[in-house]
């Protein structure tokens, strides 16, 4: 068996995991990973990393440096995303990246879509439990019960999205963001900053309060000195739906996981890659492949397994 050839671009929390998502799968092979990230936070941890586990893997600075390859998984803060993923279907090849910045998913993919289509490449774009997963369950509710509210609760856990989006802000040293859910799909956001020396924490602060990431939300803002000591990458999410089904009301789906937020965006990226390998040139959302796509395995053990 001719195994699938995966590049990891970018080696923050999702990459690590990617890495070891991609070492498990038997029809993959890792062919390399790409530093891209400049910040001294990701620097450190990178190197912490690579001396413990990266001693027989490539580790390069430019695409070009890896050769050839299948399916570059783009493990990337989200607003790095687009530009990094058109460079790589542009250069010809397919890409998998975990975009989460919800109000801008349908642009990207659009975006993507035509890019991909120009050369002959595939884009899944916004693979991860939420935008991803997450989606894919919206649209089962919705099929279930064509009338009705879905609401989606987040947390209580670290969102990766808005802590890189925090930790981008200048003068702010490292950084976690935690998401609380109030109900009915209202969240409120815990945000720690541990300051570089000489930054003002007011003006910090109201940078956080300013993002797009935090604007919609109600947003506390906290200065401590070490925020490593508060650093928990557990998640999870509930999603409810009161609907009706026919003529039938009062239909009460729910779907609940508690996770660890990048081991499971990682392996969704990874099965991605898998699923990208088998679509027309083009880009996708989770919601548009269908879900044997993303499975290793035969056809008619998983129709008799789950079926």
């Amino acid at each position: 068996m001719e195994k699938l050839k995966v590049a990891i671009i970018g080696y923050g929390n999702v990459g690590c995991y990617a890495y070891d998502a991609v070492m498990e799968e038997p029809d993959m092979e890792l062919v390399g990973i790409v530093e891209v990230a400049k910040s001294k936070v990701w620097k450190k941890q990178f190197e912490r990393i690579r001396q413990m586990k990266l001693s027989q893997t490539k580790v390069v600075e430019d695409i070009s440096e890896l050769g050839d390859f299948d399916v570059g998984l783009l493990c990337l803060p989200s607003r790095n995303v687009p530009e990094e993923a058109k460079n790589l279907l542009t250069a010809g090849y397919n890409v998998v990246d975990s975009f989460d910045i919800h109000s801008e998913i349908l642009n990207l993919r659009n975006d993507l879509d035509v890019i991909a289509k120009n050369n002959n490449r595939v884009a899944i774009t916004s693979a991860g439990w939420d935008p991803g997963i997450d989606s894919v369950i919206r649209a089962w509710f919705l099929a279930m019960t064509p009338r009705g509210i879905t609401t989606t609760n987040y947390g209580p856990g670290m969102s990766m999205g808005h802590t890189c989006a925090v930790k981008a802000i200048d003068g702010v040293k490292d950084a976690i963001a935690i998401t609380v859910p109030a109900g009915m799909g209202i969240h409120r956001r815990l945000v720690y900053v541990e300051l570089d020396g000489g930054a003002d924490f007011n003006e910090v602060k109201q940078q956080i309060l300013n993002d797009p990431y935090f604007i919609n939300d109600r947003t506390y803002v906290y200065q401590v000195p070490n925020v490593q000591e508060l650093i928990d990458m557990g998640h999870g999410v509930s999603l409810e739906r009161k609907g009706v089904a026919g003529i039938t009301h009062n239909q009460l789906l729910k779907f609940e996981m508690r996770i660890n937020n990048p081991a499971i965006t990682a392996q969704v990226m990874v099965s991605s890659a898998r699923a990208a390998m088998k679509q027309k040139p083009g880009c996708y959302t989770l919601i548009e492949i269908p879900v044997i796509d993303f499975l290793y395995g035969d056809l008619d053990y998983f129709i008799k397994r789950l079926v």
